[in-house]
């Protein structure tokens, strides 16, 4: 069984999810867009922007479920526009710079036109 995690005052899901959820020790965030509290899309134009955003409201889940982005240990991302990956990589790094957790980065859709960057993290929370 898992507990779900809805930090304080996250943006209501567009969809039926929530943002987080932990299993044991381990923390899955859900794909995580630049969308506001009612559903609107964020700094539109601006990968950079939205990137901030997205690991910012990543940071947010993590953290109510108890850990920190040094815990995040796995990132899935997904970027609208591969000539948005340097902007994208420039943000990420000022997060995840020193000690960078595995990831894998797709150029794909995502469900809005005027979304550029989408992320799911894993974190490990260490042994109990």
């Amino acid at each position: 069984m898992f507990t779900p995690i809805f930090p304080e005052g996250a943006p209501k899901p567009i969809a039926p999810f929530v943002p987080g959820s932990k299993v044991g020790n381990t923390v899955f965030t859900a794909g995580i867009l630049a969308l506001g509290q009612n559903g609107e899309s964020l700094y539109e134009g601006d990968m950079k922007a939205q990137t901030r955003y997205v690991i910012e409201e990543v940071k947010r889940v993590v953290e109510a479920a108890g850990g920190t982005l040094a815990d995040v240990c796995y990132n899935q991302i997904f970027i609208k526009n591969r000539a948005d990956y340097a902007a994208f990589n420039e943000v990420y790094a000022e997060y995840f710079g020193e000690n960078p957790p595995a990831r894998y980065c797709i150029i794909s859709e995502l469900v809005r036109e005027e979304l550029l960057v989408e992320i799911a993290a894993t974190a490990y929370l260490g042994d109990a």
